[in-house]
Protein backbone atom coordinates (compact mmCIF):
# COMPACT_ATOMS: atom_id res chain seq x y z
CA UNK A 1 0.00 0.00 0.00
CA UNK A 2 0.90 3.26 -1.19
CA UNK A 3 1.75 6.75 1.55
CA UNK A 4 -0.86 8.58 0.06
CA UNK A 5 -3.09 4.99 0.25
CA UNK A 6 -2.49 4.88 3.95
CA UNK A 7 -3.33 8.65 3.89
CA UNK A 8 -6.67 8.37 2.31
CA UNK A 9 -7.72 5.56 4.73
CA UNK A 10 -6.75 7.34 7.78
CA UNK A 11 -3.56 4.87 8.48
CA UNK A 12 -0.39 6.16 9.77
CA UNK A 13 1.91 7.37 7.04
CA UNK A 14 4.96 8.62 6.15
CA UNK A 15 4.12 12.46 3.85
CA UNK A 16 7.22 12.68 2.56
CA UNK A 17 7.64 10.16 -0.57
CA UNK A 18 7.69 11.54 -4.06
CA UNK A 19 3.90 11.48 -4.44
CA UNK A 20 2.69 13.25 -1.97
CA UNK A 21 5.81 15.78 -2.08
CA UNK A 22 4.61 16.15 -5.59
CA UNK A 23 1.15 16.94 -5.26
CA UNK A 24 1.42 19.83 -2.11
CA UNK A 25 3.88 20.66 -4.56
CA UNK A 26 1.45 21.12 -7.33
CA UNK A 27 -1.19 22.22 -4.66
CA UNK A 28 1.41 25.72 -3.60
CA UNK A 29 1.82 26.00 -7.21
CA UNK A 30 -1.99 26.21 -7.99
CA UNK A 31 -2.32 28.66 -4.37
CA UNK A 32 0.30 30.80 -5.63
CA UNK A 33 -1.35 31.57 -8.67
CA UNK A 34 -4.35 31.98 -7.14
CA UNK A 35 -3.87 34.09 -3.58
CA UNK A 36 -1.56 36.50 -6.54
CA UNK A 37 -4.63 37.57 -8.97
CA UNK A 38 -6.45 40.56 -9.50
CA UNK A 39 -9.35 41.26 -7.23
CA UNK A 40 -11.82 41.37 -10.02
CA UNK A 41 -9.83 38.11 -11.73
CA UNK A 42 -13.03 35.84 -10.06
CA UNK A 43 -13.37 33.62 -13.02
CA UNK A 44 -9.97 32.64 -12.94
CA UNK A 45 -9.87 31.79 -9.46
CA UNK A 46 -12.91 29.90 -9.74
CA UNK A 47 -11.50 28.10 -12.13
CA UNK A 48 -8.38 27.30 -10.83
CA UNK A 49 -10.11 25.59 -7.27
CA UNK A 50 -12.76 23.63 -9.68
CA UNK A 51 -9.18 22.37 -10.90
CA UNK A 52 -7.80 21.56 -7.59
CA UNK A 53 -10.73 20.82 -5.47
CA UNK A 54 -12.36 17.51 -5.54
CA UNK A 55 -15.55 18.35 -6.23
CA UNK A 56 -17.63 22.24 -5.86
CA UNK A 57 -20.79 23.63 -6.36
CA UNK A 58 -22.22 25.30 -8.84
CA UNK A 59 -21.71 29.00 -7.14
CA UNK A 60 -18.65 29.13 -4.40
CA UNK A 61 -16.38 31.72 -3.18
CA UNK A 62 -13.21 31.48 -1.19
CA UNK A 63 -11.62 35.01 0.21
CA UNK A 64 -7.68 34.68 -1.40
CA UNK A 65 -5.48 34.10 0.52
CA UNK A 66 -6.30 30.34 0.98
CA UNK A 67 -3.82 27.70 1.72
CA UNK A 68 -4.67 23.96 1.17
CA UNK A 69 -2.15 21.05 1.11
CA UNK A 70 -3.79 18.91 -1.93
CA UNK A 71 -7.01 20.64 -2.82
CA UNK A 72 -8.38 17.05 -3.88
CA UNK A 73 -9.49 15.94 -1.05
CA UNK A 74 -12.11 19.16 -0.51
CA UNK A 75 -15.25 18.92 -1.54
CA UNK A 76 -17.23 22.40 -1.34
CA UNK A 77 -20.72 22.63 -1.23
CA UNK A 78 -23.23 24.86 -3.27
CA UNK A 79 -23.43 28.21 -2.35
CA UNK A 80 -20.87 28.26 0.26
CA UNK A 81 -18.36 31.07 1.42
CA UNK A 82 -15.23 31.65 3.10
CA UNK A 83 -13.51 34.77 4.17
CA UNK A 84 -9.70 35.60 4.34
CA UNK A 85 -7.41 32.94 5.53
CA UNK A 86 -8.77 29.99 5.38
CA UNK A 87 -6.21 27.16 5.96
CA UNK A 88 -7.37 23.63 5.00
CA UNK A 89 -4.87 20.60 5.83
CA UNK A 90 -6.71 17.93 3.74
CA UNK A 91 -4.58 15.07 3.98
CA UNK A 92 -8.11 13.17 4.80
CA UNK A 93 -11.63 13.92 3.29
CA UNK A 94 -12.79 17.56 3.92
CA UNK A 95 -16.92 18.12 3.21
CA UNK A 96 -18.25 21.62 3.20
CA UNK A 97 -22.11 21.61 2.93
CA UNK A 98 -24.10 23.93 0.84
CA UNK A 99 -25.03 27.78 2.22
CA UNK A 100 -21.64 27.30 4.65
CA UNK A 101 -20.62 30.31 5.97
CA UNK A 102 -17.19 30.39 7.31
CA UNK A 103 -15.15 33.36 9.09
CA UNK A 104 -11.30 35.13 8.55
CA UNK A 105 -8.75 32.82 9.71
CA UNK A 106 -10.52 29.58 10.20
CA UNK A 107 -8.18 26.74 9.80
CA UNK A 108 -9.89 22.97 9.09
CA UNK A 109 -6.72 20.44 10.11
CA UNK A 110 -7.47 16.46 9.09
CA UNK A 111 -3.91 15.53 10.01
CA UNK A 112 -2.68 15.06 13.25
CA UNK A 113 0.32 13.11 14.73
CA UNK A 114 0.67 10.31 17.16
CA UNK A 115 0.84 10.46 21.04
CA UNK A 116 3.90 8.41 20.86
CA UNK A 117 7.38 10.18 20.31
CA UNK A 118 9.15 7.56 18.96
CA UNK A 119 6.85 7.78 15.69
CA UNK A 120 6.35 11.34 15.80
CA UNK A 121 10.36 12.23 15.83
CA UNK A 122 10.20 9.01 12.71
CA UNK A 123 7.85 11.90 10.64
CA UNK A 124 4.71 9.64 10.83
CA UNK A 125 1.19 11.14 10.55
CA UNK A 126 -2.71 10.18 10.59
CA UNK A 127 -5.56 12.11 8.80
CA UNK A 128 -9.22 12.04 9.95
CA UNK A 129 -12.20 13.45 7.61
CA UNK A 130 -14.03 16.10 8.53
CA UNK A 131 -17.36 17.43 7.88
CA UNK A 132 -19.39 20.63 7.62
CA UNK A 133 -23.25 20.42 7.89
CA UNK A 134 -25.46 22.63 5.28
CA UNK A 135 -26.72 25.96 6.80
CA UNK A 136 -23.42 26.01 9.28
CA UNK A 137 -21.55 29.72 10.52
CA UNK A 138 -17.94 28.93 11.64
CA UNK A 139 -16.84 31.83 13.31
CA UNK A 140 -13.80 33.76 12.59
CA UNK A 141 -10.26 32.41 14.19
CA UNK A 142 -11.87 28.86 14.74
CA UNK A 143 -9.80 25.56 14.36
CA UNK A 144 -11.37 22.49 13.63
CA UNK A 145 -9.37 19.20 14.59
CA UNK A 146 -9.09 16.45 12.46
CA UNK A 147 -12.15 13.27 12.61
CA UNK A 148 -14.95 16.23 14.05
CA UNK A 149 -17.54 16.36 12.40
CA UNK A 150 -20.32 19.62 12.89
CA UNK A 151 -23.75 19.24 11.77
CA UNK A 152 -26.32 21.01 9.87
CA UNK A 153 -27.52 24.33 10.96
CA UNK A 154 -24.82 24.82 13.77
CA UNK A 155 -23.20 27.97 14.40
CA UNK A 156 -19.85 27.66 16.06
CA UNK A 157 -18.89 31.13 17.52
CA UNK A 158 -15.42 33.22 16.98
CA UNK A 159 -12.16 31.72 18.78
CA UNK A 160 -13.73 28.24 19.16
CA UNK A 161 -11.68 25.06 18.64
CA UNK A 162 -13.78 22.06 17.89
CA UNK A 163 -12.14 18.49 19.28
CA UNK A 164 -15.60 17.10 19.36
CA UNK A 165 -18.69 16.25 17.01
CA UNK A 166 -21.39 18.85 16.99
CA UNK A 167 -25.01 18.50 16.49
CA UNK A 168 -27.49 19.56 14.10
CA UNK A 169 -29.22 23.07 14.94
CA UNK A 170 -26.87 23.89 17.96
CA UNK A 171 -24.64 27.19 18.57
CA UNK A 172 -21.42 26.06 20.22
CA UNK A 173 -18.21 28.02 21.54
CA UNK A 174 -15.22 27.86 23.49
CA UNK A 175 -12.36 25.98 23.95
CA UNK A 176 -13.15 23.32 23.97
CA UNK A 177 -16.05 24.08 21.99
CA UNK A 178 -19.05 22.60 23.43
CA UNK A 179 -23.13 23.45 22.96
CA UNK A 180 -24.47 26.06 24.68
CA UNK A 181 -28.05 26.72 22.89
CA UNK A 182 -29.99 24.41 20.34
CA UNK A 183 -31.78 26.30 17.68
CA UNK A 184 -35.35 26.02 16.59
Amino acid sequence: MTEKEKMIMGELYLPFGEELTDERQYAKEVLYEYNTLKPNEIEKRDKLLRGLFGSVGKKFYIEPPFRCDYGYNIHWGENSYANYNLTVLDCAKVSIGNDVLIGPNVNIFTAGHPISPSLRKSGFEFAKDIEIGDGTWIGGGTTINPGVKIGKNVIIGSGSVVTKDIPNNTIAVGNPCRVIKTID
